[in-house]
């Protein structure tokens, strides 16, 4: 992501799968800093209502952004924005 703070439109009809750009959206709101770091994220099933879709997609969605070590879930508390927030990495790190 560029280091622009506005939020993209959320588009499910876009060439992507829609936990992806459900991940996707979501990173971008951490990223703008509309969700900071140790936030409470709603729960998935609020989250599915939100996007309108079902709340197998979102803990989808939840699993990715978790491989990505953008969130973490703490069973029986929630899931909450990391703290810290990984270091964004550079094209060429590999």
């Amino acid at each position: 992501m560029s280091g622009q703070n506005e939020i993209p439109d959320f588009d499910p009809q876009g060439p992507q799968l829609v936990y992806v750009a459900i991940a996707d959206h979501i990173a971008a709101r951490i990223s703008a800093g509309e969700l900071r770091p140790g936030a409470r994220l709603p729960p998935e099933r609020d989250l599915a209502t939100e996007y309108g879709v079902a709340y197998l997609t979102v803990r989808r969605a939840a699993q990715v952004l978790r491989e990505r070590e953008l969130i973490v879930t703490v069973h029986g508390k929630g899931t909450f924005v990391a703290d810290p927030l990984p270091e964004p990495k550079a094209p060429d790190s590999e």
